[in-house]
């Protein structure tokens, strides 16, 4: 039997996102969908709420897989 490991592992060093990871995406062209994601996050940034607008570019980030 294996001795259990008995000291903690290095911390995990996350890299921080660059500029291009922060812009808002574009929507695709003649997809309702993202016109409507896009309106509403335009909506949401003039309201500050930026919990929807984050939401709203995960969801057209995630548009090759349908949203």
């Amino acid at each position: 039997m294996t001795e259990p490991t008995t000291h903690s592992a290095p911390p995990v060093e996350l890299s921080l996102p660059t500029g291009a990871d922060l812009s808002d995406p574009a929507p695709v062209e003649d997809c309702a969908g993202c016109a409507e994601l896009a309106a509403v996050r335009g909506r949401a940034r003039a309201g500050g709420d930026m919990t929807t607008v984050s939401d709203c570019n995960v969801l057209m980030r995630r548009h090759p897989q349908g949203h």
